[in-house]
């Protein structure tokens, strides 16, 4: 007779291929505290289970944090060294995706401004639902990006495996979610890969709270010693 209390703690159905496949880690609880636990103001992970050192969250979400380096001067995604036309395209696309879910108004406006304080209303389908719906970050979704898809290296993906980990998590019929997912992951992987075409778990991380996006922009202009 098979003991319940194991079979209520197994991560893998023999008969359901897809888990074993995509692996999820079961050792969170020992290297940090509520893994489950949505975090509000920081983005931790098991080698940082405090989040961010040094990183201020200014008591914005994690989801807000991530949007708020973008407000700043206007000028963000060329001060992480995308080009001119690279620019002009994800304005056009991420104001007319997410300008009107964001408005504290029913009236559309014609300059398609985003606000941050309801940033949570423009999360979109198939993603891997590491931001909750109010834009909390959850911590075991982000570990369980890479126990399933870091095949090849731990805590690092390849392309190939950032790709199918957006198609692993697409929603049916969810085609805006899906294109939305590729562009955001594919962006990410071109600002933050390594020199071996690799996207650490540390990176992500950070994209999450934003902090990734202060870095690159020191280093954008060789000031990275300043960044704490």
């Amino acid at each position: 007779m098979a003991d319940k209390n194991n079979d209520a703690m197994l991560t893998v159905a023999d008969k359901a291929l897809v888990t074993l496949e995509r692996r999820v880690r079961s050792d969170l609880d020992n290297k940090l505290p509520k893994p489950y636990m949505a975090r509000a103001v920081a983005a931790p992970d098991t080698n940082n289970p405090s989040g961010t050192l040094g990183h201020k969250h200014h008591n914005l979400s994690v989801l807000q944090q991530h949007v708020a380096f973008f407000d700043q001067d206007d000028n963000g995604l060329r001060d992480l060294g995308f080009n001119v036309f690279v620019c002009f395209v994800f304005m056009v696309l991420i104001h007319g995706a997410m300008s009107y879910v964001t408005l504290p108004t029913w009236l559309p406006s014609p300059f398609f401004p985003i606000y941050i304080q309801n940033i949570h209303m423009a999360k979109h389908g198939s993603d891997s639902a590491t931001y909750d719906t109010e834009g909390r970050f959850v911590p075991a979704n982000l570990e369980n990006i890479f126990s399933k898809y870091a095949l090849t290296v731990p805590d690092k993906l390849t392309f190939k495996e950032l790709w199918h980990m957006t198609d692993a998590t697409r929603n049916a019929f969810d085609f805006f979610g899906w294109i939305a997912s590729k562009l955001e992951w594919g962006a990410l992987y071109l600002l933050a890969k390594d020199s071996e075409g690799l996207l650490s778990k540390e990176s992500v991380r950070r994209c999450f709270d934003g902090s990734l996006f202060e870095y690159c922009a020191k280093m954008q202009k060789g000031d990275a010693s300043k960044m704490g």
